[in-house]
């Protein structure tokens, strides 16, 4: 287990309105969208083919000169610091399919950015399948548009939580579960757990990724280390097939625009700890915006891990 972190956790709830648009590019998403691409590519690796399902997918891909990025432009702070950096190797190792992607997008200038969906559509194979469900009426009609070409793509506008269920195990028996929610439910990390428990009894081998802000760190944290407790004791998983990554930019006490995210991963591709701990460092400190930032990548979360965070 590695973990490095820096500042008192915030004991205070908030709600969030989290829509993809307003954000795509931050550094939230350098985060989970590179995160996506080392599991997908992971799943890549053998020939079989395998089902991606993203529950909350947006739109796929996002205009950065759109009116909501102008308003918002999260992403100069994020991939904007990154897409022409001199990467140290271990954060090549890390970002490297990601940047992959948004540059192709990009050969003039950065004017585009890639959703989960775009990353799950260009890495899959033409064997592999992507379901995407989004529930966001004029979001959804834009995504279908997006992929309706693409045989391999289904978009289903529906509650992505309801829909999980029936929607695993996939025939192929392999892939990988995207669960990225705008956080407009102040019991939103309820709601997943509620999916995720639901999703991992009918499909305990698939690879979950589970996005969650850190605007209350302490439900962050109770959701983690229930969820571990859950998988370890209930459900007999090791310690090692649970990884949590986490990224400040600044304190997360701070107020104002959310400082810092991360997601928790079952069943990571087993590489997938070391890669993080070696770049994590330098990517905190690139991506930093004041004071307090930092980050941590921990495995094999337990309540002792929770009880040591409530000193």
């Amino acid at each position: 287990m590695q973990v490095v972190a820096s500042g008192a956790a915030p004991r205070y709830s908030a709600a969030m309105n989290y829509r993809h648009a307003f954000h795509a590019g931050n550094f939230a998403d350098v985060l989970k969208h590179s995160v996506l691409a080392l599991c997908l590519e992971h799943l890549n690796a053998k020939p079989k083919p395998y089902r991606v399902i993203d529950t909350h997918a947006g739109i796929g891909g996002y205009d950065l000169a759109s009116s909501e990025a102008e308003r918002s432009p999260e992403w100069k702070d994020g991939i904007g610091r990154l897409i022409d950096a001199d990467l140290p190797e271990p954060v090549q190792a890390m970002l490297g399919a990601w940047l992959d992607i948004v540059r192709e997008m990009n050969p003039d200038g950065i004017k585009a950015y890639p959703g989960s969906p775009e990353i799950a559509a260009r890495l899959t194979r033409e064997e592999d399948r992507v379901h995407l469900c989004e529930l966001h009426e004029a979001d959804s009609v834009t995504l279908d548009n997006r992929y309706r070409r693409d045989a391999r793509i289904k978009v289903e506008r529906r509650d992505g939580y309801k829909a999980l269920k029936s929607l695993v195990p996939p025939k192929e028996k392999r892939g990988l579960v995207l669960i990225d929610p705008p956080f407009e439910d102040r019991d939103e990390l309820a709601h997943m757990a509620e999916a995720v428990m639901g999703a991992l009894a009918k499909w305990p081998t698939g690879t979950f990724i589970f996005w969650r802000s850190l605007k209350n760190l302490w439900a962050a944290d109770r959701f983690d280390n229930g969820l571990a407790e859950w998988l370890i004791s209930e459900k007999d998983f090791e310690p090692e097939k649970i990884l949590r990554a986490d990224l400040w930019i600044r304190d997360l006490a701070s107020e104002g625009k959310l400082a810092g995210a991360g997601v928790v991963i079952i069943n990571p591709p087993f590489t997938l700890e070391e890669t993080l701990v070696n770049a994590m460092p330098w990517l905190a400190e690139t991506l930093a915006q004041g004071n307090g930032y930092g980050w941590r990548v921990d495995g094999g979360l337990t309540e002792d891990d929770l009880d040591e965070g409530e000193g």
